[in-house]
Formats: structure tokens, C-alpha cells, sequence
């Protein structure tokens, strides 16, 4: 029995697969990178204790900011529910909000400048990015610890009363 030749056009080429097949993974790392399975809203850390962390609901994200007196932008949290010296992730919002000492509130982007991923929890006064390792310090969100080189990027927000805001 003979077999008929392969018609070249009939089957994609080996440069083919192997390009999608890179630009899969390529997609499925992305996609790990910036999800998580935590479908909370937000993560409140407490730094009374190595790591103790403690779940809310609402979203994810960061900026700075002091208590100031300013109406407007989207509610966030009141102030008792940012710990001293430790922080909450805002997941629908992108923004990590913390309280490195009594009264200073300070509010950055979750999106990792390493590789984009959404940091992930607070502990010990840092911000930490699951994918990679990244630590961020809480006062300025100044990077403590690489890969990533640049710190999280602050983000505004308003303290009027006992009410946190997105500027």
C-alpha cells in the first residue's frame, strides 16, 4: 500500500505550533500572574502577630495619604478597619491601604512593578507579592525586599472623619 504525499498546506507548520504553543503559556502565566483564589474582597493584616491575617470583603489596590479633611471619591473603608501597622488589600479597587503608625494612612497600587502580578497580603510591615517574593514597605511602599526594582505606586486617597476614600 502507498500512502499519499502530505499536502504542506493541509496541516499548519512546525513554526506554527511551536508559536502557539509559546504564546499559551505565555497567556496561562499571565493569567496566573494576575489572579488569585481568594475571591474575597479584601485582605485585612494585623502586625500584632508574625503574619496573622484576618479576611473582609472588598477589593484590592493602594495609594498615599494622610487624614485630611475632603469629601468625594469612591468609600473605601472606615479608618478602624486598617490595623496599626499593618494594612488591607482592596482587590475591586486595586489599592492596598495601610496604617504604618496611629493616624497615618497611606494607599498604593496592588499591581506589582516586577511583573504586574496583584500583591497579595500584609505582614510585619510589609506589603508581599505572591509571585515572585517582592516585599514593599507600608510608610512609602519603597521596595524591602526584590526582584522588583521600583516601589508600588501610591495612590490618593481622602480620611474625613472615620471614613477612607479614593481621592
Amino acid at each position: 500500500m502507498t500512502s499519499a504525499p502530505l499536502n504542506p498546506s493541509a496541516a499548519p507548520g512546525r513554526r506554527t505550533v511551536m508559536a502557539a504553543a509559546g504564546a499559551a503559556g505565555l497567556a496561562a502565566a499571565l493569567t496566573a500572574c494576575g489572579s488569585s483564589d481568594d475571591n474575597s474582597g479584601s485582605t485585612t493584616t494585623n502586625n500584632t502577630g508574625a503574619g496573622a491575617t484576618n479576611q473582609n470583603s472588598n477589593g484590592t489596590g493602594g495609594s498615599t495619604g494622610t487624614p485630611t479633611a475632603a469629601a468625594g471619591g469612591t468609600a473605601l473603608a472606615k479608618t478602624s478597619d486598617i490595623p496599626e501597622g499593618g494594612g488591607t488589600i482592596y482587590k475591586d479597587q486595586a489599592v492596598v491601604v495601610t496604617q504604618p503608625t496611629s493616624g497615618a494612612y497611606k494607599a498604593f497600587s496592588t499591581k506589582c512593578p516586577h511583573a504586574g502580578c496583584a500583591v497579595s497580603s500584609v505582614a510585619d510591615g510589609e506589603i508581599i507579592c505572591p509571585c515572585h517574593g517582592s516585599k514593599f514597605a507600608i510608610a512609602d511602599g519603597s521596595v524591602k525586599h526584590g526582584p522588583a526594582t521600583t516601589g508600588l505606586t501610591p495612590a490618593k486617597i481622602t480620611v474625613a472623619g472615620d471614613q477612607i476614600s479614593l481621592a
